[in-house]
């Protein structure tokens, strides 16, 4: 068993709600990156912005709970099954409970507390 981990194209910013707007404004104002509010149903994060980033996507997430920013990363992999059970008989278990997620994917954390999505790879 040895899965092939890609980075993903999603990278999300959790951000204090006290600091979110000032956010917001740097990347569309300062940046003048494309950015974009979307509509989210989800209950941890209030409000969220798509910023278009190159080839990457980076979602600004408003947390009313957070006192600190945080960066959480995408992880594709072929099968995702496959690549939880790699993980765990690595050490490495899922965190699904930190925020709402589709059963088919996991929340993993490096060992500094690094959040990655594992998800499914997309085939084109």
């Amino acid at each position: 068993m040895n899965p092939k981990f890609e980075a993903g194209i999603n990278i999300a910013m959790k951000i204090p709600k006290s600091k979110f707007e000032k956010t917001v404004a740097f990347y569309r104002d300062i940046l003048k990156l494309e950015v974009e509010e979307k509509p989210i149903s989800n209950p941890t994060v209030s409000r969220t912005f798509e910023v278009k980033f190159g080839h990457n996507i980076i979602w600004l997430d408003c947390v009313d709970n957070y006192t600190h920013s945080e960066t959480w990363l995408q992880l594709t992999v072929p099968n995702v099954e496959e690549a939880t059970n790699y993980l765990e008989s690595n050490g490495v278990e899922t965190c699904d409970e930190i925020e709402e997620l589709p059963k088919n994917m996991h929340w993993i954390q490096d060992p500094a507390g690094t959040v990655f999505n594992l998800q499914q790879r997309q085939t084109e």
